[in-house]
């Protein structure tokens, strides 16, 4: 059965791109998406080298609500359903992020995805897709479709409410390959081992509508610099848990794959 296993943030933070690194080493991830607008981007991205470049797919990882011009996501989520986002300033900022990536990377992203899933909310969801086809006519980028099971309870509705369907079917007219299922959404509370619980709970999920799910993470290591992340502790919990013997043997299962059409 195949899987995209796929840490966000990369470029946040150095906590979080060292526990990428190295889970990816560990042939535990197999995918990372990347935070372009943030101020040690260009420094991170060094440590995205060929090697690390053959064992995991490099996304972009939408930004509207962390670095730059950030919007807090409810009130960005707010507006963009009632249409009063500026197509212009929306598109700027896409072209931008991608701007980013090329110059740092050589090349394009393999895959587009969203900070807090903001790459599906009415208005912006529209404009990536424009801007997309504009920029890579000839070998579109996959689009990550954040939608949970329904098993993931209140927070994964809330994250399918966002525009998932939407955006899975106006990226399929357009010729994008999308994504199955989003595993991952949860409180990012508990303990490593419940995080561990909840991970075997995911994999249960995977190959049960044939298309190939992505299980979204958020690792980082330890390294006690971290306390404006408000979800800090999750990561390092996250990162232990991913590490960990136990789960390896779990991902023997599964084949962790770079993209959907893989």
């Amino acid at each position: 059965m195949k899987l995209i296993l796929c840490a966000d943030d990369f470029g946040q933070s150095e906590a979080i791109d060292q526990g990428i690194i190295n889970l990816i080493k560990k042939n535990r991830l197999s995918a990372t998406s990347c935070m372009t607008l943030s101020p040690r981007w260009p420094d991170a991205a060094k440590k995205l080298t060929p090697s690390i470049r053959e064992k995991a797919s490099l996304g972009l990882h939408l930004d509207f609500t962390h670095f730059g011009e950030a919007t807090s996501h409810p009130k960005l989520v707010l507006l963009s359903l009632a249409r009063q986002l500026s197509k212009k300033h929306i598109k700027q900022s896409i072209h931008h992020q991608l701007d980013a990536f090329e110059a740092s990377l050589g090349v394009p992203p393999e895959y587009i995805d969203g900070h807090q899933h903001v790459h599906q909310l009415p208005q912006i969801r529209d404009a990536l897709l424009e801007v997309l086809i504009a920029r890579y006519p000839k070998q579109l980028p996959w689009v990550r479709i954040a939608k949970p099971p329904i098993a993931d309870g209140l927070k994964g509705l809330i994250i399918r409410a966002l525009g998932a369907n939407t955006l899975e079917k106006n990226a399929k007219k357009l010729g994008f390959v999308c994504s199955g299922s989003l595993l991952g959404a949860y409180g990012f509370n508990g303990s490593s081992e419940a995080y561990i619980q909840r991970f075997k709970d995911w994999l249960k999920e995977v190959g049960s509508n044939g298309s190939t799910p992505v299980l979204m993470c958020h690792p980082a290591i330890d390294d006690g610099q971290n306390n404006d992340d408000v979800i800090y502790q999750a990561r390092v919990r996250e990162y232990w848990a991913l590490a960990s013997d136990e789960l390896a043997n779990d991902l023997k299962r599964f084949s962790l794959v770079r993209g959907p059409a893989d």
